[in-house]
Parts: structure tokens; sequence; C-alpha cells
């Protein structure tokens, strides 16, 4: 097909005003970039204060299962009714869920109360990339990537740091507090900031039916990951029965999206080859990041020791190797208009940096491991953006905002596979030994501390063979980034044609 054409910027808007736009965006993207990384080491506190070890990584799981579910929808919203109101409408919902988290009074609610804040949350980074892609071309996003680099550096530095803090020092809960002055002021200045971006007059008809069949067997099937080889045995019929479900609701999904006037799931922008491998590189890539934020801190401190504010700063290491990764990825796309190179080479350093810890991580000085986990970051890193713009170079101008979701939509569904796949291999390990260890069980390992004597043995082969498994995915990603098929970077803002 041949390319619509596109202005460098919409007609009429001054470099000035793009400025705005983008430094409005910034703040909703700092907003959603603090929740990722300040949770993390205030896990195992929520877990003990909750008393609930084994539904912790729920914490994680209901906040990107809900972001699955409406991204696909905010996506083509945000294409009827303009950026700005969906951006703003979902900083409130996320405001609001966060409000709820705060005043959670069991592990429970907390998790609805994150499944809120996740319908909100989910939907901001996919929406600032749209954003970015309606007001900039795509080789010159990577001079914004530093920008959006300087964003998540901030983030990714205050987020563990502030999360360790509050969990060790005052309370878990601040962690959800602080998103409510920071949520009202980013309301505020986007509202100023967005007033230039134009509502788009597509008209959609969105696809609810498809968007709950596919919360439902995503439900079911992370249901089934995280209960196997814990709550039940892995060939118990309960386990067997979510299995079943997840595969007959997840053809009842199929084909809905065959038949829906408008899938949340396009299945023909899935025939892109460029738009299918990036969706299973963005799964892929995000399937291991998030579950390396999830369980890093959890190994800090049950297999090493550490408090939480010692494992947050030491998850720093991963979050500012991330931010490295997406400038270096971000300057190449800008100075060459291609964006296979870095990826390939950044996610096998990862690799590398995964089978390293889970080999030896018991050996290692806790510099080491800072050390290793900074590899693993950058190669993280030069990932996400090049999946992204790789994405939206390879669509149609119309087809932008949902092409944006799309590739969001698998990067929430990788986060929420990740925590419950690899949970399911530490939690199954651990349970298979808690018999024998002197009537243990799961809640044992929440008391302050390293764990009890009975437990302490097995976190060690059970986080190496995290690391292991997390080693054998990233491997896989890198085979995949190979295959990626590069077309040069356009330089004009919009979309593109979608290549064939």
């Amino acid at each position: 097909m041949n390319a619509t054409n596109f202005s460098p910027r919409p007609a009429g808007m001054t470099p000035r005003e793009v400025r705005q736009i983008l430094f409005g965006v910034m703040l909703t993207l700092f907003l959603a970039a603090l929740d990722q990384t300040i949770v993390a080491p205030a896990l195992p506190t929520i877990a003990r204060q909750l008393h609930e070890f084994d539904s912790v990584s729920w914490v994680v799981t209901a906040y990107l299962l809900s972001a699955t579910a409406t991204t696909p929808i905010l996506g083509k919203l945000s294409d009827l009714y303009g950026r700005r109101q969906l951006v703003v409408g979902s900083v409130a919902v996320f405001v609001l869920g966060s409000l709820f988290c705060a005043l959670a009074p069991s592990m429970f609610l907390l998790i609805c109360a994150r499944a809120i804040q996740g319908a909100g949350g989910g939907a901001l980074i996919s929406l600032a990339n749209t954003v970015v892609a309606d007001v900039v071309s795509p080789r010159e996003r990577g001079r914004y990537q530093g920008y959006f680099a300087s964003v998540f550096a901030l983030a990714s530095i205050a987020g563990p740091v502030l999360g360790g803090f509050f969990a060790e020092y005052a309370s878990w809960t601040l962690i959800f507090w602080i998103n409510l002055p920071l949520g009202l002021l980013a309301i505020h200045l986007a509202r100023r900031a967005l007033k230039r971006l134009p509502t788009r007059g597509v008209t959609h008809q969105i696809d609810y039916l498809g968007s709950a069949l596919m919360a439902a067997a995503t439900v079911a099937f992370l249901l089934a990951l995280t209960w196997g080889g814990n709550r039940y045995p892995w060939l118990s019929p309960q386990i067997g029965s979510l299995f079943a479900l997840s595969i007959v609701l997840g053809a009842l999904f199929l084909r809905q999206q065959s038949i829906a006037r408008e899938p949340v799931l396009p299945l023909t922008l899935l025939a892109n080859p460029v738009i299918r491998m990036t969706s299973i590189l963005g799964f892929i890539i995000m399937l291991i990041n998030i579950g390396a934020t999830v369980y890093v801190p959890l190994f800090l401190e049950f297999a090493r020791g550490m408090n939480a504010s010692e494992s947050g700063l030491v998850l720093i290491a991963l979050m500012v190797g991330v931010v490295c990764g997406a400038v270096i990825s971000g300057q190449y796309m800008r100075f060459t208009g291609r964006y296979k190179m870095p990826p390939l080479i950044g996610v096998s350093l990862a690799a590398f940096g995964l089978f390293y810890l889970g080999f030896d991580a018991a050996s290692c000085s806790n510099a080491e491991i800072a050390a290793v986990l900074t590899i693993v970051g950058i190669g993280f890193g030069t990932g996400f953006p090049s999946m992204m713009v790789a994405t939206q170079n390879a669509v149609a101008g119309g087809n932008l905002g949902i092409a944006t979701a799309n590739h969001a939509f698998f990067r929430s569904l990788g986060g929420a596979a990740g925590v419950s796949l690899f949970g399911a291999i530490i939690f199954s390990m651990l349970a298979a030994h808690l018999d024998a260890a002197r009537g243990a069980n799961l809640n044992d390992i929440l008391k302050p501390g390293p764990a009890l004597d009975a437990v302490q043995p097995y976190l060690g082969p059970a986080f190496s063979a995290f690391f292991l498994a997390a080693a054998c995915v990233c491997a896989a990603a890198t085979v995949g980034i190979a295959l990626l098929k590069e077309i040069p970077l356009r330089d004009q803002a919009g979309g593109g044609a979608v290549a064939e």
C-alpha cells in the first residue's frame, strides 16, 4: 500500500504547542511509571501485614489484567473522542483506584482496588505513546525518547526508594496515598496542555463481548497458574477445569473477533508480519520485565535477608538499566532510521545476565547482583521503544490508536502472565518441600527477617529456577527479534501504510 501523507506535526500546530502537549503527556507518564516501580519493594511487607503470601502476586496481576481488558477499548475511544478526554478520564479512574487501595483492609479488597486502578493507569502509557505518534514522526521519536527516559529515570529511582522507605519506616498505604496529589496535578496540567489535540471523529463500535471473553479466559488461565502446585495439585480436577475453561473461553474470544465489526484484537491487524512479531515480542519482554520487578525484591528479602528499603535500592539498578536501554534505542532510531539492532544485542545480553543469576546468584555479592540487573535492564530497555515504534511505523493513520492499544494489550497480557507463570515456578517448588519442613507453610516466610530455617534451604533453588526460566524466555525473544522484518522509519507524524 502507499503511505498516507502526513505533515511532521498537525497543521497549524507550532513547535511550542507540540512541546506543551509532550510535557502534559510526560506528567501522566510519570504517574504510570511511578506506580510500576513503587509497589514492588513493598509487596513482602503488604503480604506480612495482610497475612496472604500466596495471593500477593495478584496485587500486580489484578492491575495488569484490568489494564489488558480496558486498553484496547480506550484506544478506540481515543480515536473517537480525542486523546485529551481519555487521558484525563484515565487519570481520574487511577486516582480513585489509588484511594481504594490505600483504604483496603484485606488482601482481597486490595486486589479489587488494584483492578480499578489498573483500568485507569493501564491506559496512560498507551495513550501517551499514541499522543506522541499524533504529533511526532517515527524517526524523530528517538529524540523524545530521551525526554520519556528522563521521566522513567525519575520514577525508576524514586519508586523503589519511596516504596521501600514507606514499607520499612512508615506505612505501605503511603505508596497509594501519594498518587492522589500527583494525580490531581496531572489532571489539571494535562487538561491545559492537551487542548490542541483534535477530536479524531472516527466512528467505532466497542466490542464489549470480546473484552469480557478475553478477560474471563485470561483470569481462568492465570488462576490455574497461580493455584497449581500450591493451593491444588497440578493434576487436580480444579486446575484441569481452569485450564479447560480458559481454552473454551479463548476459542469463543477468537470466534467473536472473527465476526465482530470492530474486534478488540483485530485479527487482520495481526496478519501484518511486523505487528504480529512485535506483539509477540512485546508480550515476552514485558513478561520477563514484570516478573523480575516483582520477584527480585522477594529474592532479595527472603533469600538474602534484606529489608524493604535495601531491596528497593538494589532494584534501582534494574530500573536505571531499562531507562539507559531506552535512551540508547531511541537515539539509534533517530540517527539511523532503523530499530532492530539495539534490541537484538540488548535482549541477548539480558539473557546471559539472567542465566548468570540462575547459576550463581547464591554466591554473588549485592554489588554483583546490582551490576547484572543493570545489564538485564538495559536489554529490556532497548526492546520497549523499538517494538512500539516499529508497530506504529507499520500501520495506516486511521488505525494508529488501535495499533498502539493492540501493542499495549499484549504488553499488559505478558506482564500478567509473567507474574503468574514465574510465581507458579517459585511457589510450586517451595510448596513441594514445605510438608517435609516440619509442618511449615508459605505464611512462615512472612515473618520479619530471613525465612525460617526449615524453609531457607529451598529458597535459593526456587529463585534459581525463576532466573533460569526467565533466561530461556529471553533467549526465545532474541530469536524473535532476529526474525523481525525491519521497515525504515518514516519522517512524517501519524500513521503510514500497513506493511505487507
